[in-house]
């Protein structure tokens, strides 16, 4: 396919398209040719001479293809021919190819003129140690964690405000694209329902907000990562408590127990909460006037501290990741901060880091 019949078929079908690599798209209207400032996306055009941004499809660029696609690590692609095989659905509000599993030189694989329908999630196989996560390869504990901070803390920051929006596109509900799936309670309640009253779903941040007195600052308190849909009322009630087993059932929520000083969500997420829990604690260093950790108790209360992290570990070593989860951390990645939770990708760095 053409690039000018890609433009015109922006319809979620998969196709392959060949084009001429004519810079990176940083805006709806900006691609640009030199100094680039990273490796997440590329523009292609049916001439290598093109300068019009409405000639041109922009490429979403996943982690496992970065290294050897993307425009900062190789300038040298500027004015190659190739083919790319994606969605193509809109990316930075432009025409696009988003979700992109093949890339080749023009020629070197045969472009496919199948067009198909998408598959109802984007998750793909997890990174092995290569390509985006190769300068943690070979590390263990404290080496390990400095490396992975280093590769995940280069990431695009949302503002709040924007984070409900994008809720909607990482959480929702893979049997109703109308609704989103709530963290504790399971739920799946409408899109349109966002907001304050009763009834109503909003931001929980997992890791609390108090915990290390971020607030919803730009960077820890707006990480979708550890932003998660649920219903107003059980968010509040939730509040800042740490995570361990026990309790008392919590009845707005079925299968989620609580006491005076912890939270027990519901065995579905119960990995999933621990995952983010690490991540947090391996994003936000002491370079980023956040140290946040992990502790071996519980009622840390106002302090950059959240556990109980015995318990944590055995959670996610229950829970696995699954599909959901999986295609969460793509579509972070893919479509927002285009970084990635390891966790999700490598759960057994979990027991490297904190043995």
């Amino acid at each position: 396919m053409s690039v000018a019949q890609a433009i015109g078929t922006q319809n979620g079908s998969t196709n392959t398209v060949r084009g001429y690599v004519v810079g990176q798209p940083t805006a709806t209207n900006t691609v640009i040719r030199s100094n680039y400032p990273n490796d997440y996306a590329l523009a292609l055009a049916d001439s290598a001479s093109t300068t019009s941004t409405s000639s041109m499809i922009y490429v979403q660029i996943p982690a496992a293809f970065r290294a050897s696609w993307g425009m900062q690590s190789n300038p040298s692609l500027l004015g190659k021919q190739i083919d790319v095989t994606g969605t193509l659905s809109a990316y930075f509000s432009h025409a696009g190819l988003i979700s992109t599993t093949a890339f080749a030189f023009a020629g070197t694989t045969p472009p496919t003129s199948t067009t198909t329908t998408p598959p109802t999630t984007t998750t793909t196989a997890p990174p092995t140690c290569t390509g985006y996560y190769a300068t943690a390869c070979g590390k263990s504990g404290a080496a390990l964690k400095s490396a992975l901070n280093g590769i995940i803390k280069n990431q695009t920051k949302l503002v709040y405000q924007d984070v409900p929006d994008a809720l909607k596109v990482t959480d929702q509900d893979p049997n109703n694209s109308n609704n989103v799936i709530l963290l504790y309670s399971g739920i799946s309640r409408s899109k349109s329902l966002s907001g304050t009253g009763t009834g109503d779903w909003n931001r929980e941040h997992v890791w609390p907000q108090s915990h290390g007195s971020f607030g919803t600052a730009v960077g820890a308190g707006t990480d979708l990562h550890h932003l998660r849909p649920e219903d107003v009322r059980v968010n509040a009630d939730r509040g800042n408590l740490d995570f361990d087993n026990g309790g008392s059932a919590y009845a707005n929520a079925p299968g989620n127990f609580w006491d005076s000083d912890s939270w027990q969500p519901r065995n579905a997420v119960k990995g999933d909460v621990a995952r983010m829990l690490f991540y947090m604690a391996v994003r936000y260093e002491s370079g980023d006037q956040l140290n946040l950790e992990l502790k071996d108790t519980v009622g840390t209360g106002g302090t950059p501290y959240m556990g109980k992290l015995s318990v944590l570990k055995q959670w996610s070593e229950q829970d696995p990741p699954d599909a959901f989860e999986k295609n969460r951390n793509d579509l972070i990645d893919q479509r927002f901060q285009h970084n990635r939770n390891p966790f999700i990708d490598h759960p057994e760095w979990v027991a490297s880091i904190w043995p």
